[in-house]
């Protein structure tokens, strides 16, 4: 034995089990095929004599074999292969033998595997949450909201005379786009989950969008109603923070395991997005929202008391002196540039 292998910790044999099974493992941890033991010694390989058969193409015909040693556990031993295996971290070759490690994991050329045996301990039963709410009638109506958002907007833009494929595109992209956005969210659960819940995230979308399209319509309305146009600021915050939620629920479908990582991940995106829109508005009058409201609501929503001409005047008043800066600073950039003309 050399210094290598002496230095290396060897790993608690497992126990001799009374039942077992071999389980081929996906790249997310997952058993993608189970096969009992039904003898001893169990001879792993592609071949259909043996035991365990996987059908792999970096598999010898006969590759390995589990067997109980004598102390109770069980080894693997490389029978004739080019590629060989591993146990934990230590490479196995041909001829080479090692006792499994608590867990049963081992791998054979690309294939992972794991040895389950009824002394292990088995994770707890999880519960099964079933969705017992009635949506079948939810995403047809969110549709229709979105549709109808998007109409009238492409009806406030256009001429009173104009025809209906005008409005198609601005009908139609909107569709695309979220039954685009969903099907690839659902593609993701299908690679990590092993399911295609397509309705379930096209909901969650729609449910996003409608409440952004809601926001866009009323906080405007409500601001023009009671002067307050600092409520605009909420509007102007409502597109990140409801982009950032929207993944963040999705994501809870496909990577449930990881909720806190993603969740955290995707509020430090938000808050340095959020940043960035702080440095490139810094010479802006507010930093969140519009400097004015470029459109206004109907008269009749006016609830705040109007104020007198002379209140506009005095609130002008501090505008007065960098007006006064901005001009001169403007108007020493023009003689610059004349004497620099000249010369």
């Amino acid at each position: 034995m050399d210094e290598q292998q002496q230095g290396q910790v060897t790993p608690e044999p497992m126990q001799a089990p009374a039942a077992a099974v071999v389980e081929l493992l996906g790249r997310d941890g997952r058993a993608t095929l189970v096969q009992r033991v039904t003898r001893w010694p169990v001879r792993i390989g592609r071949s259909p004599a043996c035991d365990i058969v996987l059908d792999d193409a970096h598999l010898a015909a006969e590759h390995a074999e589990l067997h109980l040693a004598a102390d109770g556990g069980v080894r693997l031993r490389l029978l004739q292969s080019r590629n060989g295996g591993h146990v934990g971290k230590r490479r196995l070759a041909a001829g080479d033998e090692a006792a499994l490690p608590a867990g049963g994991a081992f791998q054979l050329a690309g294939c992972a595997l794991r040895l389950r045996t009824t002394a292990d301990t088995l994770a707890p039963e999880q519960l099964l949450i079933v969705d017992k709410t009635r949506h079948w009638a939810l995403v047809p109506l969110l549709l229709l909201a979105l549709l109808f958002f998007q109409w009238v907007d492409r009806w406030s833009a256009v001429d009173p005379d104009a025809r209906w494929v005008d409005y198609a595109p601005s009908l139609l992209a909107p569709l695309a786009f979220v039954l685009a956005w969903a099907g690839l969210w659902s593609l993701a659960s299908q690679l990590f989950r092993h399911r295609f819940p397509f309705t379930t995230h096209l909901r969650r979308a729609l449910v996003v969008l409608v409440v952004l399209q809601l926001l866009d319509w009323v906080l405007p309305a409500i601001a023009y109603a009671f002067s307050w146009p600092r409520l605009m600021v909420l509007g102007s915050l409502a597109a990140p923070v409801g982009a950032a939620v929207l993944i963040a629920w999705h994501s809870r479908l496909v990577w449930p395991g990881a909720r806190r990582i993603l969740n955290g991940g995707i509020a430090v995106l938000l808050l340095l997005g959020l940043g960035l829109q702080v440095g490139s508005r810094q010479e802006q009058q507010y930093v969140f929202g519009p400097p004015y409201l470029a459109s206004l609501p109907p008269p009749a929503l006016r609830l705040a008391a109007p104020q007198p001409p002379q209140a506009l005047i005095e609130s002008l008043k501090p505008l007065k002196a960098e007006l006064a800066r901005q001009a001169r600073k403007d108007n020493e950039g023009a003689v610059d540039d004349e004497a620099g003309g000249g010369e």
